[in-house]
């Protein structure tokens, strides 16, 4: 791998720090800002949010630039977001920040993934994508915990100041790794053709994929601490142990999708859901064991992160020659499923369900995904028509 990939799972890593630690901030926030721990809450929410849109919009403004310089604006832009949050006087400004961070850090998702994929062999791009994805993943086992330390040992405030930190040392190292340069003119993307890629039905069964398989693992992990506390009866100060559990289980999970995604993306997504669908329904039934319940969370972790590299290498293969604005919209769909999947999960507990049901909602949108996947496998075996071998092929230039 590039040293370049490395550099940007670690911005991943302290970007993906900012995204996680706010639930272990929560109470020392709303204490601090005045407001309810509810309307600190709608601090997650403003971020969900920023990263569901800031993707395709970034990722479209950017096409024809520098992408490191592109990166290196997202980073500097969430690095002041941070000190500004750090710094702000009230809850209003720093829900102002949070939106505007996830913004720049969704675009700086799609940039990477792009940059990641264009450093690499064909049949290295699984391997590459799970370093870059593996910095969220290290930002659970390490940046939620240590985040939420520091908090509570010097104050939200200190975290924020952490974060900016992390930021800048990658903006350091973006500029030491990563190529420079506009595109070729006569090379570079347009978004004409950018938005040609996205008319292929094959692109959006994927993004299907990647929504519902989000879906089915988050559906769960939203609701884990008070799972384990409330039906598996585990005491409140282990629930961080096994959150790193959880954590632990998503790195070994992208590391070995990452090493078969590129050869074998199908049959990857094929044992990833179906192991995700599998360990849900077992979560349902088994919650009241711990000696059951908290293994299950690691492979949890395990089998729903394998399929990581997968959704991203497949969408970036559809796309061909216009993969910017095809890849920020699989961010988008990753973040469709991180909001939708809690969403139901509420739903069903607030109808009075139970935290069992959430894992039954989870085996459910996982066979739901497992129904994309089988219907890709299918038209992939098929002779592309015309009409899709023209969405996937840029248009010819004309001069000027």
């Amino acid at each position: 791998m590039p040293a370049a990939v490395y550099v940007l799972g670690l911005a991943i890593f302290a970007q993906g720090t900012s995204e996680l630690m706010i639930a272990g901030l929560l109470p020392g926030m709303a204490a601090d800002l005045g407001v309810s721990v509810p309307r600190a809450g709608l601090l997650i929410s403003a971020f969900a949010a920023g990263m569901l849109v800031g993707a395709p919009v970034l990722a479209v403004l950017t096409l024809r630039r520098s992408r490191r310089a592109a990166l290196l604006a997202f980073l500097a832009v969430f690095a002041l977001t941070h000190v500004a949050g750090a710094l702000a006087p009230g809850y209003g400004l720093l829900l102002a920040t949070r939106a505007v961070g996830a913004f720049v850090y969704a675009g700086f998702w799609a940039v990477a993934s792009v940059t990641a994929l264009g450093l690499v062999a064909e049949d290295a791009r699984g391997r590459a994508m799970s370093v870059v994805a593996g910095g969220l993943t290290v930002a659970t086992i390490v940046g939620l915990p240590g985040g939420t330390l520091i908090g509570q040992s010097l104050g939200w405030r200190a975290a924020f100041w952490a974060v900016a930190a992390l930021s800048a040392l990658a903006m350091a190292g973006v500029i030491a790794t990563v190529p420079g340069g506009r595109p070729d003119p006569a090379a570079a993307p347009r978004v004409r053709d950018e938005l040609r890629v996205m008319a292929a039905p094959r692109l959006w069964l994927a993004y299907g994929t990647t929504a519902l398989s989000t879906g089915a693992l988050l559906v769960t992990f939203g609701y884990l601490g008070a799972m384990l506390t409330d039906t598996t009866g585990l005491a409140e100060r282990w629930v961080p142990a096994v959150l790193v559990l959880y954590g632990v289980g998503s790195l070994v999970g992208i590391t070995i999708g990452g090493r078969t995604s590129d050869a074998h993306p199908f049959g990857t997504l094929y044992a990833g859901i179906s192991a995700t669908v599998a360990v849900s329904a077992a979560l349902a039934l088994s919650l009241g064991t711990p000696a059951l319940a908290v293994p299950l969370v690691f492979l949890l972790g395990a089998f729903g992160f394998a399929c990581a590299p997968a959704l991203n290498t497949r969408v970036f293969a559809l796309a061909g020659a216009a993969p910017t604005l095809a890849t920020a919209a699989n961010v988008s769909a990753f973040n469709v499923g991180i909001t939708a999947g809690p969403w139901l999960g509420g739903l069903a507990i607030d109808a009075g369900a139970g935290y069992p049901a959430v894992g039954w909602i989870g085996a459910g949108l996982g066979l739901a995904a497992l129904g994309t996947v089988a219907l890709g496998a299918v038209l992939d075996r098929r002779p592309a028509t015309a009409d899709a071998a023209a969405a996937a092929e840029p248009a010819p230039r004309t001069a000027g």
